[in-house]
């Protein structure tokens, strides 16, 4: 059995780093300035009626990948052959009832 001292020793240098108080508050353990969230979908309030928002520099990239990989991996996907155990053993029964059948017909037809 494996020891669990690599994964306890690591885990306790990852709490040290982030409850230490060197630096001041971190900004993850810290409650935040909020009292409740504002209730806008990514925190963000919607721009001024007649206004459409701004895209950010970041936004067409990123969609523009995403429907290429959705793309890709949807053809790709549906491309690949099929190299299951169960379509092998499909095949080659088929092409042993085929040979049966092939030597059957000719032994009938020898008698």
């Amino acid at each position: 059995m494996r020891s669990s001292k690599p994964l306890t020793s690591a885990s306790a240098a990852f709490r040290r780093r982030l409850f230490s108080s060197e630096s001041g508050p971190s900004r993850w353990t810290t409650p935040g300035h909020e009292e409740r969230p504002k209730g806008y979908l990514f925190n963000r309030p919607p721009p001024p009626p007649g206004q459409t928002r701004k895209w950010e520099d970041w936004e067409l990239p990123c969609y523009v990948t995403s429907f290429l990989t959705i793309v890709i991996l949807g053809v790709g996907l549906n491309a690949k052959p099929d190299l299951t155990i169960e379509t092998w053993a499909h095949k080659k029964a088929l092409e042993r009832l085929e040979l049966e059948q092939k030597m059957g017909l000719s032994a009938s037809e020898s008698e």
